[in-house]
């Protein structure tokens, strides 16, 4: 018995539309050279067959895929999720797809996806943070693969980056917790190891207490995981303290978040006993209660403008520029004055 299964060609859909096939492949690729006439037979044509374009052969003719892969460390909670949608939506909008992968803050697992994702064609890559072995920029180099980082900003990497300075946004918010009279402060903080933007925002926080006369060497921090139960645990831990310290500062607000659930288990009052404050501000810090003072990360501006960045640097039309992104103070209800008694 023979197969009678008939997969649609593009020589069908120039017949049954009665135009060539130039014309099938122009109404694909090439939409404005078309009438609207005509671009409407044919696809209405390749919607009737079921065809599919062949991409890959499209790919190899083009020497691109128009796909841009993104490693990000986490996808457990949502500190990317903002930031990324609007890349993905930038990308989207200039007929780029997404592939998506998440390395568990794991440097060996990113450099295995690294290197995946450019064995399947990615034109680009968006990574987070600059903190990577050399090889691995050397790797993207000699493939001739850009690669724009986020949530960074690193003007003498020699990269492309688009993102912010977190020592100076976490010193921001420390140079507000010291004028409001606090001293006894401490930190949970992510783990620095490997991780730029944990590290700087530590740092901001060291380079504050300098600043104002403290003794950095002083403060209590705890390093642990981005997971609010991480955060909880590690609060209770700085709470034990005697003195017990006046604000806790966190990483994020995934922390924080964690850090505030952890004070009501306790049957602590934030801020009347303890204030709390995290890094970001995604949507999760002004539904807690109390709401979360932090630092406003302009996430959706990040993912737009590093999604522009790196087509721009897939067509040729950019060597890679570095971006620097104004953060701000979100001053809500978690940060109050120290009360003398």
């Amino acid at each position: 018995m023979s197969d009678t299964t008939h997969i649609p060609t593009l020589d069908d859909v120039a017949r049954v539309a009665g135009v060539s096939t130039a014309t099938v492949s122009r109404c694909l690729n090439e939409q404005q050279k078309v009438s609207a006439k005509t671009l409407e037979r044919v696809m209405k044509t390749i919607n009737d067959l079921g065809y599919t374009p062949n991409f890959n052969a499209r790919a190899m003719a083009a020497k691109r895929t128009h796909t841009i892969g993104a490693i990000i460390p986490t996808m457990e909670n949502a500190i990317f999720a903002r930031g990324l949608q609007a890349f993905q939506e930038t990308l989207h909008a200039s007929g780029y797809n997404l592939l998506v992968s998440s390395s568990a803050y794991q440097p060996d697992l990113e450099a295995e996806q690294i290197r995946a994702l450019v064995a399947r064609g990615a034109d680009g890559l968006l990574l987070i943070g600059y903190e990577r072995g050399q090889d691995i920029y050397d790797y993207l180099q000699r493939r001739g693969v850009p690669t724009v980082l986020a949530w960074t900003s690193h003007p003498d990497g020699g990269h492309a980056s688009v993102g912010f300075d977190n020592c100076a946004a976490m010193r921001m918010l420390a140079d507000r917790v010291l004028a409001m009279g606090h001293r006894r402060i401490a930190v949970i903080s992510g783990i620095v190891e490997g991780n730029d933007r944990a590290e700087g925002r530590l740092r901001g926080i060291r380079e504050s207490l300098v600043a104002h006369g403290q003794d950095p060497d002083a403060l209590p921090v705890i390093q642990t995981a981005y997971e609010i139960e991480n955060g909880a645990a590690a609060f209770e831990t700085l709470m034990a303290q005697d003195p017990r310290p006046t604000v806790v500062m966190c990483g994020n607000d995934v922390l924080a978040a964690g850090a505030i659930s952890r004070a009501k288990h306790l049957g602590l009052a934030v801020p009347e006993d303890v204030s709390i404050t995290g890094f970001d501000d995604i949507e999760l810090a002004s539904i807690l209660h109390p709401t979360l003072t932090t630092v406003h990360v302009p996430h959706r501006d990040m993912g737009c403008i590093a999604a522009q960045e790196l087509i721009d640097m897939v067509e040729k039309r950019s060597m890679g520029a570095t971006r620097k992104l104004e953060v701000s103070l979100a001053m809500r209800e978690s940060l109050r004055p120290v009360v003398e008694p």
